[in-house]
């Protein structure tokens, strides 16, 4: 019986390249929050969230796979990075399980979910993973100018995909394993329909203090301000996933303190962290506003990048660190989760003085939609595409000797 089982098993698996270019070849289905919202009402079919699923999630998955075995062959045989495609592979089979099943069957249904918080467990740790394989890629083989663009674009599309597949699993598993959340009744799976968004500031602020006070023995305070221009008496209140804009706003925070403890320590007055929040039509935004000294504009853009991380190598034996700790992913994950509903993430730094950093997010919940990477040849190009020389003049790191054209006597 077992050899039976480890034949079909190796069967399976020796079919997974078929079932990822079958599937690779469907674009995914982004969804709005309307859609998640109305799927996970009081008038929710279970049915009908796993006939779509077990038909969406091996699309999302297969996308991205193909796009991962696009990278350099030598990230792909890191140790780390052959983990994840592990990973990937035995939830891509998981999933596929599921495909010739009877959503009638109750059995079905139960298992399903089961099935998808395995898969949710098992991916918990992708993002350091992968982090830890371009550690391991850099460090044996260094970096050039031509990788570091394939695996920037790379990986911003492999996290966002990531963020869309762990929503689309927390929304069926919170909503339909019973469980319900009496203290936010506005609650919908992990979606506030009525998210107060001055209160997740507050609790984002009150954490990064916490951290900071413990780590610099003080912190500079909060001034917060809003703005609804839709009714000035209202809160603003929109429908968001609260653990997502906490992630963005706790990272802001947490650097803003940081920047201006570094920049003030002989003062014994601290310059406070100034919040702006202004809903409009259209647009939600956030102004986190500090007094840190400001960063370089050359460097803005390096700040976002997976490649460049200033940050101290994390120890994987420390199960007592933060997560992602050490990798410096802080920022740019938190823009890919503004990014996630077609909000933004901008930072404006005046060096000597300080940084704004402003979160973007769609006011209504028709317009939040789903941004997902899709395969296809536009995808390819950026994989084969070779750095160019620039049309622009590149300035000189020293000035220019004019000497040199002196004209002979």
């Amino acid at each position: 019986m077992k050899f039976v089982r480890f034949l079909m098993k190796n069967a399976a698996l020796a079919n997974v390249p078929n079932h990822i270019d079958h599937f690779s070849k469907f674009s995914p289905s982004p969804l709005s929050m309307k859609q998640f919202l109305d799927f996970g009402s009081t008038n929710a079919c279970e049915k009908t969230s796993f006939a779509f699923l077990r038909q969406e999630l091996p699309v999302r998955l297969s996308n991205i796979m193909k796009e991962l075995n696009l990278l350099p062959n030598r990230l792909l045989t890191t140790p780390s990075v052959q983990l994840v495609q592990r990973w990937y592979i035995q939830s891509l089979m998981e999933i596929l399980d599921f495909l010739d099943k009877s959503p009638e069957d109750h059995s079905v249904l139960q298992s399903f979910v089961e099935s998808l918080e395995t898969i949710r467990n098992r991916h918990n740790d992708v993002v350091p993973t992968m982090a830890q394989g371009v550690i391991e890629y850099k460090d044996n083989f260094g970096q050039d100018p031509v990788t570091s663009q394939n695996i920037q674009y790379f990986l911003d599309r492999f996290y966002m995909s990531r963020i869309s597949i762990r929503m689309l699993i927390n929304q069926h598993t919170l909503v339909f394993n019973g469980n319900t959340n009496p203290a936010h009744p506005n609650t919908i799976g992990c979606i506030d329909s009525l998210c107060d968004v001055t209160e997740v500031i507050r609790d984002a602020f009150e954490s990064a203090k916490m951290l900071c006070e413990q780590y610099y023995l003080g912190a500079p305070e909060l001034e917060l301000r809003e703005m609804n221009a839709n009714n000035v008496r209202e809160p603003i209140q929109i429908s968001y996933i609260p653990s997502h804009l906490y992630h963005m706003l706790f990272e802001l925070f947490k650097n803003a303190m940081r920047a201006t403890i570094e920049t003030h320590e002989v003062s014994h007055n601290l310059p406070p962290i100034r919040v702006m929040v202004a809903l409009g039509g259209e647009d939600l935004s956030i102004k986190v506003m500090d007094r840190g000294g400001g960063v370089p504009l050359r460097k803005i853009e390096t700040l976002f990048s997976y490649m460049y991380s200033t940050a101290p190598r994390p120890d994987f034996g420390d199960n007592h660190r933060a997560p992602l700790a050490g990798f410096g992913y802080g920022l740019p994950i938190s823009r890919l989760y503004a990014r996630y509903f077609q909000g933004d993430l901008q930072l404006y730094s005046m060096e000597g003085h300080g940084t704004d950093a402003v979160i973007h997010m769609k006011a209504l919940s028709t317009d939040s939609v789903e941004r997902l990477p899709v395969f296809n040849k536009t995808a390819l190009k950026h994989y084969k595409v070779n750095l160019e020389a620039d049309d622009w003049c590149v300035p000189s790191k020293e000035p220019l000797d004019l000497a040199i054209y002196r004209v002979a006597k």
